[in-house]
């Protein structure tokens, strides 16, 4: 993969991530469902199993916090293979600090996540 290919793949899946964390987004079943990929898997920083079915409940009832934007930093992207990014960075939201890491897959509608985890941090 040529590097300019690389850049923009990283570059498409930062902002996805970043799009995931927008709260307006966030309480759009429509919009996360456009970033999700069908088979969507996460572990969250609690340690709950989550899919794509289990964040659009909490998402879409408008019990996600959306008063406090979530801080991210250190976040840095590379390509594992054609099509597939790997993302990692940390948040803090509301005094609750993790580290993150999600895949990113690029499919015929666009950069989808597929797996994300979160790990508490102190």
């Amino acid at each position: 993969m040529a590097d300019d290919e690389g850049e923009q793949a990283v570059r498409a899946a930062i902002e996805g991530e970043l799009r995931l964390l927008d709260p307006e987004v966030r309480a759009s079943p429509h919009l996360v469902t456009q970033l999700l990929d069908p088979e969507f898997a996460e572990i969250g920083a609690s340690g709950r199993r989550w899919d794509a079915a289990s964040v659009l409940a909490v998402t879409g009832d408008g019990s996600v916090n959306s008063r406090h934007p979530v801080d991210v930093s250190a976040m840095t992207g590379a390509v594992l293979a054609p099509g597939v990014v790997h993302l990692t960075y940390r948040t803090d939201h509301d005094g609750r600090r993790a580290w993150r890491s999600s895949l990113w897959r690029r499919a015929e509608t666009g950069w989808r996540m597929y797996f994300h985890q979160g790990t508490p941090a102190s």
